[in-house]
């Protein structure tokens, strides 16, 4: 059974026992003390004072005590909750509020809260709290856009609300940019005027009803305006700001230009379509010739040298009979090519040279389908050995495949770049890559001739033959070997090619 002292002793009990803690607390309250006077005494020295365990009770004498340190920190989080708070309450006032005042009354609150708070950063400027300054200076603009809303709904809501806001952009650019000049400390405004600044010249095309073709010149104009700031901004943010836009609006207008391309109906749309990717490509090389990095001018030269090409290729796509499109596109990019030799500074001239490739790269892979038919459509014969000799080359060749359409124009275009790398073997950094491609085309060419021109089946066999001997003469085995193997198939249409292909020569 537990032990219940009598009331006395337990009372003397207890007494003993608060005053053994009343005298250890009181040592460690010493100690505490000596140990803060240490600290202060070698303030280089990255220490925390430590926390005191005391009971509830223990009053101001044991509560931690904060760092100085931390002070602003805290000034800067009530400040800046204060400005959401207060940003929170205009809202609030302008959309729930507004309506129990009069003109007069509403003008004059919200004009009084957005001066207030855009007045506030300069105090806080004179502290040393640019952080609060920068949060409250991003409230006031915040005050003036609800300003703007607020002008229109009282005073000009019978104006057209896109119209309205591409002049709002344009005049809160210019009222936030000089705000920011004149607090020449933060660094938020001028970036925000020059980010609200992108909204005025589309916003004005698409308020005017314009068509299309104004959109993307609207969006293209302002890219190149953003190009003009980025190299010429000191602030850091500004620079992004402006790169950002530059690259966001000009691919924007780019692919407008380019579907208004694609879709143009006859020379005049496409010519309008070409004249904005001949600005989109003027902005872009402009710009790749004073990046100081080699590799961005390079990109953005690529890019160009594609919009130039494409520009003139949309011309010559309604002029040209169908199917002569990717050829045209082709000889625009030779001619890039032929164009920029000792013109340009080095990273530009192989951007530009780069963007030709690519559509050489492309115009090969339009011509593709005729190769592979032409190739592996012998392949059917042997499932019906010695069923007939068919008619021509072509119909050797399509007995399960279909034949591809615009045959000639794939042949134009895998002997035009063969010819061009001819004429690339004969530099020393691209020649033997030059020449292994050149063999590999001109041999495609060779094979596929037969059924493009649509000679007699016998003639077929004998230029296939012709291309697998040529490339035995000229010590090239993969070729005469894969020009070998559509010509034992081919032959196995009737018994006598078969003897006279597949016999052994004496």
């Amino acid at each position: 059974m537990t032990h219940i002292p009598p009331p006395a002793e337990e009372l003397r009990l207890l007494d003993t026992e608060l005053w053994q803690l009343d005298a250890r607390r009181a040592q460690l309250l010493a100690r505490r003390a000596w140990l803060l006077a240490a600290l202060q005494a070698q303030p280089s020295v990255p220490a925390v004072a430590p926390r005191a365990a005391v009971s509830p009770a223990a009053g101001p004498a044991g509560a931690a005590v904060t760092p100085e340190t931390s002070v602003p920190r805290v000034q800067n989080v009530l400040l800046m909750l204060g400005g959401v708070l207060l940003t929170i309450a205009a809202v609030a006032f302008t959309l729930v509020s507004w309506g129990h005042m009069g003109i007069a009354g509403r003008a004059a609150v919200l004009g009084s809260v957005t001066v207030a708070v855009l007045a506030a950063p300069l105090p806080l400027l004179k502290r040393g709290l640019r952080s609060t300054a920068e949060s409250v200076a991003g409230l006031g603009l915040a005050l003036t856009v609800l300003d703007a809303y607020a002008l229109y709904e009282v005073a000009l809501g019978s104006v057209d609300g896109t119209a309205y806001t591409a002049g709002a952009s344009a005049v809160l650019a210019g009222l936030w940019a000089l705000y920011g000049r004149g607090l020449g400390a933060l660094r938020l405004p001028v970036p925000a005027a020059l980010s609200v600044a992108q909204l005025t010249l589309p916003l004005w095309a698409v308020a005017s009803g314009a068509e299309l073709h104004a959109v993307s010149a609207a969006l293209l104009a302002t890219s190149a305006l953003d190009a003009a700031v980025a190299p010429r901004a000191a602030v850091r943010a500004v620079r992004v700001t402006a790169v950002t836009g530059a690259l966001a609006l000009g691919a924007g207008g780019v692919l407008t230009a380019g579907s208004l391309a694609w879709t143009a109906a006859g020379p005049g749309a496409a010519a309008r379509a070409a004249g904005l990717l001949v600005l989109a490509a003027a902005v872009a090389l402009v710009v790749a010739r004073s990046l100081p990095k080699p590799e961005a001018a390079r990109g953005l030269a690529m890019t160009g040298g594609l919009l130039l090409v494409a520009a003139a290729g949309a011309v010559l796509r309604v002029s040209l009979p169908a199917g002569w499109a990717v050829p045209a596109h082709l000889a625009c990019a030779g001619a890039l090519v032929a164009a920029v030799r000792g013109r340009f500074a080095e990273p530009v001239r192989e951007g530009l040279v780069r963007a030709g490739a690519v559509v050489h790269a492309l115009a090969l892979l339009w011509a593709a389908p005729l190769v592979v038919v032409t190739l592996l459509g012998p392949l059917s014969w042997a499932a019906r050995p010695w069923s007939g000799a068919p008619s021509d080359a072509r119909t050797a060749v399509t007995v399960d495949l279909p034949w591809p359409p615009y045959p000639l124009q794939a042949v134009v275009v895998l002997a035009a770049v063969t010819a061009v790398l001819v004429v690339a073997a004969r530099r020393e950094a691209w020649g033997a890559r030059a020449r292994t491609g050149a063999l590999g085309l001109a041999w495609t060419v060779g094979m596929v001739l037969p059924a493009t021109l649509r000679l007699p089946y016998a003639a077929g066999l004998v230029i296939v033959g012709c291309v697998a001997v040529a490339a035995a003469f000229l010590s090239v085995p993969w070729f005469a070997l894969a020009a070998s193997v559509p010509l034992a198939f081919l032959s196995l249409a009737a018994q006598s090619a078969t003897l006279t292909v597949l016999s052994p020569s004496p």
